[in-house]
């Protein structure tokens, strides 16, 4: 029985990692920093990428029970990959820790208010959103965040029902142009 949970453990790691990939894959691509106005600052590329995270882990959990184990080795991985980033970049052993833990609580609540944006479906709820998490509360063209709102709304939409998630793989649409 410990055999079969390792096997998943193993096979929701490999999927997870392949996600991660083109999560990151994608919030990287250009069209968001210039079309977007998202700034190309660390926090900036951290924000693309729990955004599109966000994204992945809605599919997941619409898949219920299948996707929970992926969901966590890509919450698992992410994380991961920030505590590697952070040490590259030169942030001592005693401040890493600490710094993921800020930054999964930033996550948790950057998730929650794009889902409650997202349900909601008020009028100017996710730009709001956006503007706080996003931009950093920094002033950003009206037109621009209204762009980034459209997409996330297009790939919430184009994400339901898509079972291809519980194999690794994620299919994004064009960024914003």
């Amino acid at each position: 029985m410990f055999g079969f949970l390792s096997r998943r453990r193993r096979a929701d790691a490999r999927k997870a990692e392949a996600l991660y990939h083109q999560i990151v894959q994608q919030a990287r691509r250009p069209e968001f920093y210039l079309a977007g106005g998202v700034p190309d600052t660390v926090a900036g590329r951290f924000d693309l990428i729990a955004l599109h995270a966000f994204l992945a882990m809605r599919q997941l959990k619409a898949a219920g029970q299948q996707g929970a184990g992926t969901a966590q080795a890509l919450f698992d991985e992410m994380f991961a990959d920030m505590d590697r980033n952070l040490r590259e970049m030169g942030v001592g052993d005693l401040g890493v820790g600490r710094r993921v833990k800020a930054m999964a609580k930033g996550f948790y609540g950057r998730v929650h208010a794009y889902e409650v944006a997202l349900v909601a479906e008020a009028p100017g709820a996710l730009t709001e959103a956006l503007g706080r998490n996003l931009y950093a509360g920094e002033a950003v063209d009206a037109a621009r965040m209204a762009t980034m709102a459209d997409y996330l709304r297009r790939e919430a939409k184009a994400g339901e029902g898509r079972a291809d998630v519980l194999e690794g793989r994620l299919l994004f649409g064009p960024p914003p142009v």
